[in-house]
C-alpha cells in the first residue's frame, strides 16, 4: 500500500508521513495544475510555491520549481498535437512533481530519478531558447551542500599506464553493454568487465579519505548493487569519464576534476538516499559520511514488512490529516507535533556535545581524532532529524558542520602515510565553533516556533573553509 499523491506516480522512495510539509507550496501546485489544464495564465503560483519552498529551506524543489517556472510560458503556447511541445513535457513534469512533493521525503525530492528525468526534459526545452545551458543529476541531489577538493595521489608513471590499458580495455564492453540483452555470454561478458573495472578502482585507490578513486570504487560497487550499471546514460558517462580522469592522473594532475566529483558523489548516494542502507552497507555509508551525506538505516528485509511500513505510514499521514492540533506552524512549514517535540529533544544533546567539541578543538595539543569523529556524529545526527522533520535550512547547516568536522578527523589522523596525502586541512576551529552556535541559535527559534533563516553566515563560512581548504 501507497500513501495516495495528487496522481499515480512511479517513485521509489518510502512516504515520510511525520514530515513537515510547505502548504503554500502544495497549494500553489494545486492551482498551477488547474490552470494548466484549464489553458490559463499559471505561472504567478508557480512562482508563489518557488518562494515558499526557498523559504523553507527545500532548495532541490525549489529548483525543479524554477524549471517549471522558466517552461511554463512555452508549455501555455503550446499545441498538445505538436509532439515536440513543450505542454506534455510540462504537464508530466508538473504532476508528478506535485505527488512528489506531498511524500514529504526531502531525500527523495533531492536524489528521484523520476524528478531528474523531468528536470532534464524541461531543460532540453530551455536550452532551445538559452543555448550552451545545460543540467546534470548532481545539480539537483547536491543543491547549496559544500564539496571538499578530492586528490589524485602521485603514482609511478609506469603503473598508470598499466591500470589504465586494463580500464580501457574493460570499459569498451561496458559501454556497448544492454541491460536486457538475453545472451548469458554477454551478460557474463559484461559481468566481467565490471568485476575488472572494479579491481583497477582498488588498485588506483590510495590512503587519502579523500582520494578520488576510493570515491570511485564506492560509487562503482552501489550502481552494481543498484542494478544501474550497464545502460544508464549516469553510469555510462561516470566510467567513461573515469578513463579520462586517469588520463589527468597520469599527466600528474593532483585534484580531480570538481564537476566528476559532484557527479559521482551525487550517483554514489542516490540509492542510499532513496532506500536507506543495511548493515553491509556500512562501508559506502562512511565514505558518504566523509563527504558530508547521511542516509537512513533501515531494518526492513522483505518485500512485507516494507509493504507493512506503508500501510502504517498511510494509516499515520491519514490521522494527522484529520487531526490539526497534531500540527505545529514554523513559518512556512507546517510540522507533526509529535515529531516536532521528538526532534526538540534530541537536537537539544547534540548541540550540547558539538558546542563542547568545538570549544575544545581550539587547543591543537589535546586534538583528537576520534573525539572529531564523534562531533561528526553529532552534527549528522542532527542534519538526518532536521532532514526528517522538513528543517531544510538546519539539515543543510547540520550536514555541513559534519563534513568540516570529519575532515578535521581525518586531518588529525597519527598514520604518517595517511597524513602525508592529505592535501586539504582541517577547517579552523573558530569557524566549527561559529557553526555550532548559529546552529543553537537557531533551534532557539525553532523551539519558539519561529521558522530558521536560510542563507546564513556560518553555512557561507563552513563552504569556504571546506571547499577552499580550511584556511
Amino acid at each position: 500500500m501507497t500513501l495516495r499523491p495528487a496522481t499515480p506516480v512511479p517513485f521509489d522512495a518510502l512516504p515520510n508521513p511525520r514530515g513537515g510539509a510547505v502548504r503554500l507550496a502544495e497549494l500553489a501546485l494545486a492551482e498551477a495544475l488547474l490552470a494548466f489544464e484549464q489553458r490559463s495564465e499559471g505561472t504567478s503560483a508557480l512562482v508563489r510555491a518557488s518562494q515558499a519552498l526557498r523559504g523553507a529551506g527545500w532548495l532541490s524543489a525549489q529548483r525543479f520549481t524554477d524549471a517549471l517556472v522558466r517552461v511554463s510560458p512555452l508549455a501555455a503556447a503550446g499545441d498538445p498535437a505538436d509532439a515536440d511541445s513543450a505542454r506534455p513535457v510540462f504537464g508530466a513534469a508538473l504532476r508528478d512533481f506535485r505527488a512528489a512533493l506531498e511524500r514529504h521525503n526531502l531525500r527523495e525530492l533531492s536524489c528521484s530519478p523520476v524528478l531528474f528525468n523531468h528536470y532534464r526534459a524541461l531543460s532540453t526545452h530551455l536550452s532551445e531558447h538559452t543555448p550552451g545551458s545545460t543540467v546534470a543529476f548532481e545539480d539537483l541531489a547536491l543543491a547549496a551542500r559544500p564539496v571538499p577538493p578530492v586528490s589524485l595521489h602521485a603514482q609511478p608513471a609506469d603503473q598508470l599506464a598499466h591500470l589504465r590499458a586494463r580500464y580501457e580495455r574493460a570499459l569498451l564492453p561496458v559501454l556497448r553493454s544492454q541491460p536486457d540483452s538475453g545472451s548469458a555470454a554477454a551478460l557474463a561478458a559484461t559481468n566481467a568487465a565490471l568485476d575488472e573495472l572494479d579491481l583497477v578502482f582498488g588498485e588506483l585507490a590510495g590512503p587519502d579519505p579523500y582520494d578520488f578513486w576510493r570515491l570511485a570504487k564506492a560509487c562503482a560497487k552501489a550502481l552494481r548493487l543498484g542494478g544501474r550499471a550497464t545502460g544508464e546514460t549516469d553510469a555510462r558517462r561516470f566510467y567513461a569519464r573515469c578513463n579520462l580522469a586517469l588520463a589527468d592522473h597520469a599527466r600528474g594532475i593532483e585534484l580531480a576534476p570538481r564537476s566528476l566529483v559532484r557527479a559521482t558523489l551525487a550517483l554514489l548516494w542516490r540509492d542510499y538516499a532513496l532506500f536507506g542502507a543495511a548493515a553491509e552497507d556500512a562501508d559506502q555509508v562512511e565514505v558518504l559520511h566523509d563527504y558530508g551525506l547521511t542516509v537512513d538505516w533501515h531494518v526492513a528485509a522483505t518485500q512485507a514488512s516494507e509493504m507493512l511500513w506503508e500501510a502504517g505510514a498511510a494509516e499515520a499521514q491519514a490521522f494527522t490529516a484529520t487531526r490539526t492540533t497534531l500540527t505545529r506552524e514554523l513559518g512556512l512549514l507546517t510540522v507533526n507535533a509529535n515529531a516536532y517535540e521528538d526532534f526538540l529533544q534530541t537536537a537539544d544533546a547534540s548541540i550540547s556535545a558539538l558546542t563542547e567539541h568545538a570549544r575544545a578543538a581550539d587547543q591543537p595539543e589535546k586534538a583528537d581524532p576520534t573525539e572529531a569523529l564523534q562531533a561528526g556524529g553529532a552534527a549528522y545526527r542532527l542534519g538526518s532529524a532536521a532532514c526528517a522533520l522538513g528543517l531544510g535550512h538546519v539539515a543543510l547547516l547540520a550536514d555541513a558542520l559534519g563534513l568540516a568536522w570529519r575532515r578535521r578527523a581525518h586531518a588529525g589522523v597519527s598514520t604518517p602515510a595517511v597524513r602525508a596525502h592529505v592535501i586539504v586541512g582541517a577547517p579552523p576551529a573558530r569557524t566549527l565553533e561559529q557553526a555550532a552556535e548559529a546552529l543553537r541559535a537557531t533551534l532557539h527559534k525553532v523551539a519558539a516556533g519561529v521558522a530558521p533563516p536560510g542563507g546564513n553566515a556560518a553555512l557561507s563560512a563552513l563552504t569556504r573553509a571546506i571547499e577552499q581548504g580550511g584556511a
